[in-house]
């Protein structure tokens, strides 16, 4: 359907006045910032429990002798695959049912997905149903971005952007920090071959839907939009059609090659590690422990990162500021794993620093949503960010049947110059456009 155009020589109405102190923010905000937070943390904590247990698991599914095997290679890609693609096809999936159902409802439905898929992963017999787990949680994963993104767009004040994405991309950083500290804990009480058991803390979230269904409305500008349609909501295709069209290109092509850079070393450089302290006549326990404290480290780093990040936006706008970060990503992981170094070098220095720019991911959050009709806003967030993910899968696997077995290093540096190309294309990115703008193609908020 087209997009509906207000009335000729009709004035917008003018938008209430936004809050400028913390004292100002009403109490829906509060509960939707609350809402959105949570689930970013719970987000951050269900993304990395399997990827700190990711070999041992495998070994201990595939009865393998050790992770050597190539068969726990080959495997932990499909599995990962299978997560990146679940991520990708739930964030367009629930993005939709955002705005068609409403923000609330679809982000309850979210969290419900990923908390109990994440707990019957402890269950798994066999590598393909961990598989399949972890594809059907990774649905939930990719709409709890989108539509927690858009639910705050409408909701807090426009001029506090950045600085609320780099709040919320901290809820996923302290989310890592939980995961890796409960992993680290549990190696210590539990005996080895006890992984699978963590996967039980990621029913947890499950809790947070009583929340959000009680007490987190939907926003008025959803509201506003879908009766000024007469809830005739228009259709997907429009992504590409019209003005939206080419916002909808860049911005995929950007979050496809960022985020198929950042997953890569997600996935292997962990397994890189474990590959350096199994050398080393580390034993295994220790070893949990020491990737667990790297992961700390790691995205400790990162929440200063969204600070900046956010700093960064405020001062030389969005497009510049994911720029700046997606190059400094690219080099700090160039410089890494282009010559062959030690744990104690990775863990402790170049990994924090890639860490840092990695707050390149909290600008998206407040950044997408605005730029698509209300409408179409978790339908085009959660498109045009999650579809890099399906490429991912593509690399994941590629690097995982093709590379050399346990050359974790090549892979790692291989993924860094795809940063490279998305640091040019998002100088080519829009500003998010003004009230004005967005009214002049269909309501919005």
């Amino acid at each position: 359907m087209s997009l509906p155009t207000p009335v000729a020589g009709a004035v917008p109405a003018s938008p209430p006045r936004e809050a400028t102190h913390l004292r100002e923010i009403s109490p829906q905000q509060w509960k939707s910032g609350i809402a959105a937070w949570l689930g970013w943390l719970f987000d951050g904590l269900e993304l990395h429990l399997y990827t700190l247990v990711a070999t041992p698991l495998v070994v201990q599914l595939l009865h393998a002798t050790s992770s050597a095997d190539p068969a726990v290679k080959e495997k932990s890609a499909y599995i990962q695959a299978s997560f990146l693609v679940g991520w990708a096809l739930g964030g367009a999936f629930f993005g939709r049912l955002g705005d068609l159902l409403g923000r609330s409802r679809a982000l309850a439905l979210t969290i419900i997905t990923y908390a109990a898929c994440t707990g019957l992963c402890a269950f798994s017999q066999t590598w393909w149903q961990l598989m399949i787990f972890r594809f059907v949680a990774a649905l939930g994963i990719g709409g709890e971005w989108a539509v927690g993104a858009s639910l705050l767009a409408e909701t807090w004040p426009r001029a506090w952007r950045p600085w609320i994405a780099a709040v919320l991309q901290t809820g996923v950083n302290l989310g890592v920090l939980a995961g890796a500290a409960i992993v680290g804990l549990l190696t210590l009480v539990l005996p080895p071959g006890s992984e699978r058991w963590v996967f039980l803390v990621g029913v947890v979230p499950a809790l947070l839907v009583f929340y959000i269904r009680r007490h987190v409305p939907e926003p008025e500008a959803w509201q506003r939009a879908e009766k000024a349609v007469g809830h005739h909501n228009p259709g997907a295709i429009e992504l590409f059609r019209g003005p939206i069209r080419s916002t909808t290109i860049r911005t995929t092509l950007v979050c496809a090659f960022g985020l198929s850079a950042w997953w890569l070393f997600l996935f292997w450089h962990p397994q890189h590690f474990r590959k350096l302290l199994g050398g080393a006549g580390v034993p295994a326990g220790e070893i949990t422990r020491l990737v667990s404290a790297s992961f700390l480290l790691v995205n400790a780093c990162a929440i200063g990162g969204n600070f900046a990040g956010g700093w960064l936006a405020r001062r030389f706008g969005n497009p510049r500021a994911i720029a700046v970060m997606f190059a400094g990503l690219g080099l700090g992981i160039i410089g890494a794993f282009a010559v062959p170094r030690g744990f104690g070098a990775l863990a402790w220095f170049w990994c924090p620093l890639v860490g840092f720019f990695s707050g390149v991911f909290g600008l998206f959050t407040m950044y997408l949503p605005p730029l698509f009709p209300t409408l179409l806003r978790t339908t085009g967030a959660g498109f045009s960010y999650n579809i890099g993910r399906i490429l991912a899968a593509f690399g994941t696997i590629f690097f995982g049947l093709f590379s050399n077995v346990g050359d974790y290093r090549l892979t790692l540096l291989y993924a860094a110059f795809l940063f490279l190309p998305a640091a040019v294309i998002a100088t080519f990115l829009p500003e998010i456009p003004t009230e004005t703008q967005t009214r002049s193609s269909m309501p919005v908020d």
